[in-house]
């Protein structure tokens, strides 16, 4: 398999069950314009991520990575008309461009955007009367820093509730223990705390597709 038929399939895939519209279309392009990186979520994760909301019959949800919005849109879409939505996002300028995507998408009143580094964010919003538990947590920043996040998921969600985690595969780098690279070692010790969490019970599984050879992670919180 090449990289080629990775993103034929995807296509295929897309084309055929995942409606995108003119918000998600216009959220791609006004990123793209802001000159953000194309690291969002592909068109069928976005859907994957919605589902699995859906699934969960998610009222809250907290997302650790906001980048442009694709994908709090996506998740935004799967709450109910009073359900909530807080995003994280490092860039003050990626914020403003998420958040004008979000509100372009008419989720204004579902989703926000609170800018800073969210390891200095997430202790606000466990102090906050009212912002949890979370019935979701979607992670997908600074990989290096992915302990650190599930850890607070844990805090801020309850039993039954999901925690997913991006780019755990590390096209395949994940499994060299002698790696010096940040965002592996962040993976690996990530995996490490959630083998050994009695509070999680997970799995994770490879990916290719748009975004080349990755994967992610799903685990439910038992306790």
């Amino acid at each position: 398999m090449t990289q080629d038929q990775w993103q034929a399939v995807d296509g295929y895939i897309s084309d055929l069950l995942v409606a995108e519209d003119e918000a998600l279309t216009e959220a791609l392009a006004a990123s793209a314009a802001a000159g953000l990186p194309a690291i969002n979520v592909a068109p069928n994760q976005g859907k994957l991520l919605h589902l699995l909301a859906q699934t969960q019959g998610a009222r809250t949800a907290l997302e650790i990575g906001t980048l442009g919005g694709y994908s709090t849109i996506w998740l935004a879409r799967a709450l109910p008309e009073d359900g909530r939505l807080i995003s994280l996002e490092y860039d003050p300028a990626h914020a403003e461009v998420a958040r004008a995507n979000i509100a372009r998408a008419g989720l204004a009143k579902i989703a926000e955007v609170r800018t800073g580094a969210a390891l200095e964010t997430l202790p606000r919003i466990a102090a906050e009367p009212g912002a949890g538990p979370f019935d979701l947590v979607f992670i997908d920043a600074d990989k290096r820093n992915n302990p650190r996040y599930v850890e607070w998921a844990l805090r801020l969600t309850r039993p039954g509730s999901l925690i997913i985690v991006d780019n755990v595969v590390r096209g395949g780098g994940v499994v060299d223990a002698t790696s010096e690279d940040p965002s592996i070692l962040g993976t690996r010790e990530m995996f490490e705390l959630v083998a050994r969490e009695p509070r999680l019970d997970a799995t994770a599984l490879q990916t290719v597709g748009v975004k080349g050879y990755d994967g992610l992670l799903v685990a439910r919180v038992i306790a």
